[in-house]
Formats: C-alpha cells, structure tokens, sequence
C-alpha cells in the first residue's frame, strides 16, 4: 500500500492538485464525448463546432477559457455548450473528493479512472439515450479491479468478494426485473447493466440504498421538469439535448443511477436509517 501522505504533501494542496488534473481530464472527456462512435480522431486539432476555427492555445484552459471568452467563440460570437465547462467542473470535483475516500494511490487512481467513464456516461446517455456497452464492460472491469484490492490492503475475507458480487447482481436484477415487466418502457436494458457496476462501487451493504435513492432522485428531478413545462404552458426554454421537453418526454435513467452511486459513495447514505426509530 503507498499513500498520498507519504509525499509529505497538506491535504488540502492534494486536494487543490487533484481538482487541477481532474478539470484536465475532463477537458480530454469532452473531447472523446464528442468524438465517441463518430469515426473522428482524438488526435485531431480542437475547433469551434460552429464556424470551424481552430482554437488557440489560450481559448484551451480547462474552465478557465470558458469564463473568459463568456461561452462564446473568439470568432464567430456562437455560444459554446455549457456541457463543456460543466464536465471539466463535475470531474476536477470528482477527482479532489476522491481524497475522501482514498488515499491509497493506486485506488485513487483507479477511482479516478471510474469516475471518469461515469462522466461519460452520463453526458452521453443524456445526449444520445444509450448507455455504450464498450463503457460499462470496462467499467465493470475496473471496479472489480477495485474491489478486489480493496479486500486484499484491507485484510479481509474473500467471502466478501462474492458477497459484493451477489449484492451488485442482485440490484441489478431489481432493475432487469422492471424492464422485463415494462417491456423497455420504464428503463432501458442498458441501465440494467449499468447497475451491476455501480452496486458493486457501493458495497454489499448500500446496494438497496443505491436503488432506492436512484428512483427518489429520478423522481424529484422528474417532478421539477414536469412542473416547469407545466408552469410554462409549452413555451420554450427548456430542453433535452436534441429536442424540445414535454410532458410525454422520456427521460434518460443513467444520470441518476451515476448520482445515487456517487451520493451513496461519498457519503454511505443508508436508507433504511430514515426508518429507524430508536
């Protein structure tokens, strides 16, 4: 085991350090978001999306351009997609959080290289509404990686290993179960495989948490959106990715099963401690 302390480093600049690679990353994400399944290199030289400008070295800093240039282009004045700025802020924020849970290096590396897939994920379920089965395999991977290290620095029984498993499948399961019923209509056959990882990412003991607070999420935002288009009466002014938001309008389920893994995560919410008493 080598940890982070042993480089006689303060917390709080590791932590500094770790936000400043983690919004690099996460400008690195943006680009393979927007290159995924289209053929393109992501070697290829960063231009404006809309008048084809290429970008100078100093429209390039991570969050930092953003704020300068007001989310528009140099050159053309379009607005550039807040989606940019928001995954560099979402994966510099998961990357200094991982210090919370971790200091191992290899396991911070590890969640680090996790929490990047689920940024992707996430952005891509929201945009496209699928879940790439490229993703989730390595996903499942490198939590199982992860898992297994975990019981081997801790010292703990291998029985543990395939209690994580069964929990995970279980869950994922619950929501194999629901899509069956549902025909696909309530979750796609991609969350379902989704699940597995992420309820092996919280441990056997926050899986039905996970679940649980997935639907409350889900449902609250839901309710919001529904209660703006309601508000609204049909203007404009709110959207999915690609198309206009109505009342009919599907809603994509990863981001909130990436949420309540995360919530879960970082903070062992335990769902069944609301319903205790004494």
């Amino acid at each position: 085991m080598y940890s982070l302390e042993l480089l006689l480093v303060p917390t709080s600049w590791l932590t500094v350090i770790a936000f400043g690679f983690g919004v690099i990353i996460g400008s690195f994400l943006n680009v393979y978001i927007y290159r995924f399944h289209t053929g393109k290199s992501l070697a290829g030289h960063s231009h404006c999306l809309s008048c084809g400008t290429g970008l100078r070295w100093y429209e390039l800093f991570p969050l930092v351009s953003y704020v300068l240039l007001r989310g528009r282009c140099r050159t053309c004045g379009c607005k550039i997609p807040a989606r940019y700025f928001l995954v560099e802020l979402a994966t510099g924020l998961l990357f200094a959080l991982t210090l919370l849970l971790s200091l191992d290096i290899f396991a911070v590396l590890l969640f680090w290289f996790i929490f990047s897939i689920l940024v992707v994920i996430t952005v891509y379920d929201l945009y496209h509404f699928i879940i790439p089965d490229r993703l989730t395999f390595i996903l499942t991977g490198v939590v199982i990686v992860l898992t297994v290290y975990q019981v081997c620095i801790e010292g703990a029984a291998w029985l543990q290993v395939g209690w994580s498993v069964a929990t995970a499948l279980g869950g994922s399961l619950f929501f194999f179960f629901l899509w069956t019923i549902s025909k696909g209509r309530w979750i796609g056959f991609g969350d379902v495989k989704l699940a597995f990882p992420l309820g092996l990412l919280v441990g056997p003991q926050y899986v039905f948490s996970f679940v649980v607070l997935s639907f409350w999420i889900g449902a609250g935002i839901s309710l919001c959106l529904l209660a703006y288009v309601r508000l609204s009466r049909g203007k404009a002014g709110l959207h999915l990715p690609g198309k206009a938001l109505t009342m009919k309008s599907a809603v994509p389920f990863a981001p909130f099963l990436v949420a309540s893994s995360l919530v879960v995560a970082f903070t062992h919410f335990n769902v069944l401690q609301l319903f205790s008493f004494y």
